[in-house]
């Protein structure tokens, strides 16, 4: 008797809580926002009245997420940043006419800007909406290569390689000491060194993070093999400890940005098999959503040399004196020098040809974030250039339109081989796919020429350590079987109800072919 998953019509109908949806939006879209503005001085406007609708927009897209009854990473990462950092944000902005950084943004500008976000957002939906209504029951792409599984062999390769790095780069950089260092300190160190030398130092701390981390990630989640694991159960506990001491010092958040430390331990949290079920990543998504807006702010403690005592303020002055949540004030910036300069179609070369030297190539497009800030006159240039405008600046609305709505229809068609291939443990769509929905975050703030190259790594080591799934009688790929927990590891909890494949009777596994349900889905820089 095959097991069969509910068609996406079945699953979909009567699945969503209706209440908890409407609770989720009334928190997004009313409750919050009234709590930004709450005491301030509002100055209503143009702006500010399209600002009001990119709340809207992104809190009820944020709810519908967080109330699906499909397990959507990609879009919860996407539609978490779009909230706070290009929602509530600049809504605080406008409102008090009071940005991060010095450049002013006056009425028009902060029009266009508004409007500018709220397109990419339309064209995302679009994008969404259009892939997961269209989606095939089979992906002749997207599946095969999501359900590649992790290899023992190459999972074990991979730890002795991060380990070799570690023996050799971490002294070379002084020590583990190096690591706890401020991020003022560390940035400091890096300017007083000629420019080569600090992309050698970036190079080298990217070495040293991602392989460690998916050491780590992989050696957690690999498959058992088929005639037993008792020699790999025991090199398991002998590497598990030193890699997480390398993960320690590698990817602490003392020295490493906050959305990078933030990725490692939310990717090694979501992978779980657990939180790969619908019910519970709906209650852990909603947990990291609370996360961001109240402890997020304050979690920057580490990057001075002089620590001050913590200090609670306000949401609204959080969005506006902080330069995390300066994506607004960028976007902003770089209308301005559009409109002083035009747009530059060539610049998008930059960012998929990363890896070019620029002795090879001397007109290679510089780092967006560095030409915002130079055009606003900063004496610093470490700042973000958030998708949106990186877009704009290349083919103005129509370039946001292509790039949001292809974004989108990815997005969502991953989602849904996530989704499908749920069940199914140590598998690119249960560890690469969650990995790549909280690095989204870094992606989205940018600049893309500055996050191409940590996100060539992040994606490319996991295919580097997996292996084609078998195949079903009917020739379409799938993991040889879902990954069963290690004796060490706590066993998986029952599967959510509302997502959970029919039973099937004693004795017949044998005999079972498996079938995928058909379910569409729907600091850096510090």
């Amino acid at each position: 008797m095959p097991v069969r998953e509910p068609s996406p019509a079945a699953e979909r109908a009567g699945r969503r809580s209706v209440p908890a949806l409407c609770l989720c939006t009334v928190v997004l879209v009313l409750l919050l926002p009234a709590l930004v503005l709450y005491g301030q001085d509002v100055r209503t406007g143009a702006a500010f009245a399209v600002q009001c609708v990119v709340v809207a927009h992104t809190g009820g897209a944020l709810a519908r997420v967080l109330t699906d009854p499909l397990v959507r990473v990609v879009g919860f990462g996407f539609w978490l940043f779009c909230y706070v950092w290009l929602g509530l944000a600049p809504l605080a902005m406008l409102a008090t006419d009071s940005y991060p950084w010095g450049f002013a943004v006056d009425a028009g500008t902060a029009f266009t800007s508004a409007v500018l976000v709220e397109t990419g957002l339309l064209a995302h939906s679009a994008g969404s909406a259009l892939a997961g209504r269209r989606t095939p029951r089979t992906s002749p792409v997207l599946e095969p290569l999501l359900a590649r599984r992790i290899t023992p062999v190459r999972t074990l390769l991979l730890c002795g390689l991060s380990l070799a790095l570690a023996a050799v780069l971490v002294p070379a950089q002084g020590g583990p000491a190096a690591f706890f260092q401020s991020r003022q300190a560390v940035n400091e160190a890096a300017a007083q060194g000629d420019p080569g030398g600090a992309a050698d130092q970036a190079l080298a701390a990217w070495s040293l993070s991602v392989p460690a981390f998916w050491a780590l990630l992989a050696l957690l989640y690999v498959p058992r093999t088929p005639g037993g694991d008792r020699t790999l159960r025991g090199v398991r506990w002998i590497l598990l400890p030193v890699l997480v001491a390398v993960n320690a010092v590698v990817n602490n958040p003392v020295s490493q940005p906050r959305f990078w430390a933030g990725t490692v331990l939310l990717t090694l949290l979501f992978a779980a098999p657990a939180l790969r079920r619908p019910r519970a990543f709906r209650a852990g998504a909603a947990t990291v959503t609370a996360v961001v807006l109240l402890v997020f702010p304050y979690s920057d403690y580490f990057r001075h040399e002089r620590r001050e005592p913590v200090e609670v303020v306000s949401l609204a002055e959080q969005f506006t004196s902080n330069g995390d949540y300066d994506a607004f004030q960028q976007i902003a910036t770089g209308v301005d020098h559009v409109r002083e300069r035009g747009h530059q179609m060539r610049d998008a070369l930059g960012p998929p040809l990363f890896f070019v030297p620029r002795a090879v190539w001397p007109g290679k497009p510089g780092d967006a974030g560095v030409t915002l800030a130079r055009h606003a006159g900063y004496s610093f240039e470490n700042l973000s250039a958030p998708l949106w405008i990186e877009s704009y600046m290349w083919a103005g609305l129509p370039g946001v339109v292509a790039v949001f709505a292809l974004f989108g229809a990815a997005g969502r068609r991953i989602d849904g081989v996530r989704h499908r291939l749920r069940e199914h443990g140590g598998t690119l769509a249960a560890l690469a796919v969650t990995a790549f929905g909280f690095y989204q975050i870094i992606l989205l703030r940018g600049s893309l020429l500055f996050v191409m190259g940590p996100l060539t790594l992040l994606l490319l080591a996991p295919v580097l350590i997996t292996g084609r799934p078998g195949r079903t009688a009917s020739g379409r790929p799938y993991p040889e079987s879902p990954s069963e927990p290690h004796p060490e590891s706590p066993s998986e909890p029952p599967a959510d109800p509302a997502t959970a494949p029919g039973p099937v009777p004693a004795g017949a596994a044998s005999r079972t072919r498996t079938t995928f349900s058909t379910t569409s889905t729907g600091e850096a820089r510090t």
